[in-house]
């Protein structure tokens, strides 16, 4: 017969059972599948050389910006390398030191006796550094896209700026094919974010669409900054990632583009593993 004292012993037993096997901590045992999906908070910006609207070029203010959103991934369009405009500083520099982010320029053109283009900030380190250069006249500037490599919970993710032809439709449907291809199933799965100059029933969204899913909404206005009348800035994720939040910041300041900001995630299971 079972005394008072070992069912009391029994008992606790399986009050501790269950406050150690939660459904969560079971099942990873049982499949072992990972406890939460892979999230990334992606943040797209033009800052227009670290000018604002006021006339103002302020490096802090733009830190500030991206620091309030704490991304994992930023992509930065329009950044001065050692320009005249902006006192030869060099910007990527600057924003990895005030924001404690890892970064790397890429170069687009030379510009007053320094460079111009684009840069990419991330909360873990960066790796492979590949400009991908983009069809169509040179007249103005070069287009590219900057991809980078990043791991993140021990997944290896391809992260790309860009920033499509800013008048030409014709230009940016060429660059859009281009990008395309950058998309192969050799390779983990590549995002994208910047400055499209498309607004989103576009050819240039809709042909980008049939490789990527746009993760904002034809309402999601971002230029020009003061009072926003079109979207013109993206973050494009592979098919399979799920939107998790979107939205465009306040800042009317800062840069002549409102910046982007998206929350998004995939299962780990389906992601490739270095």
């Amino acid at each position: 017969m079972m005394t008072q004292k070992n069912a009391r012993r029994l008992l606790l037993f399986a009050l501790w059972t269950l406050w150690i096997c939660t459904p969560n901590s079971c099942a990873q045992e049982s499949n072992g599948n990972p406890p939460s999906p892979l999230r990334l908070r992606i943040l797209s910006y033009n800052i227009h050389h670290g000018e604002g609207t006021d006339g103002v070029i302020d490096l802090q203010r733009i830190a500030k910006v991206i620091l309030a959103q704490t991304p994992d991934l930023v992509a930065l369009q329009e950044v001065d390398h050692r320009t005249a405009r902006t006192d030869r500083v060099y910007q990527t520099e600057e924003l990895k030191s005030l924001t404690k982010m890892y970064g790397l320029f890429a170069r687009q053109i030379d510009y007053e006796g320094g460079e111009y283009g684009q840069a990419i900030l991330s909360r873990n380190p960066i790796s492979k550094l590949q400009i991908h250069t983009l069809p169509g006249s040179p007249a103005r500037e070069r287009r590219m896209a900057a991809e980078v490599e990043c791991t993140f919970d021990g997944v290896t993710i391809r992260f790309a700026s860009t920033h499509l032809h800013h008048a030409r439709d014709d230009l940016r449907l060429e660059q859009a094919n281009a990008l395309k291809k950058l998309q192969t199933g050799e390779s983990p799965p590549i995002l994208i974010a910047g400055d499209l100059n498309a607004v989103p029933d576009s050819a240039t969204i809709k042909t980008l669409s049939e490789t990527w899913v746009p993760t904002t909404n034809a309402s999601m206005f971002t230029f020009p900054s003061k009072e926003p009348k079109r979207q013109l800035d993206y973050v494009l994720v592979p098919k399979g990632w799920r939107l998790v939040e979107a939205r465009v910041i306040d800042e009317s300041i800062a840069s002549d583009h409102r910046p982007l900001l998206v929350l998004v995630e995939k299962e780990l299971a389906n992601l490739p593993v270095p």
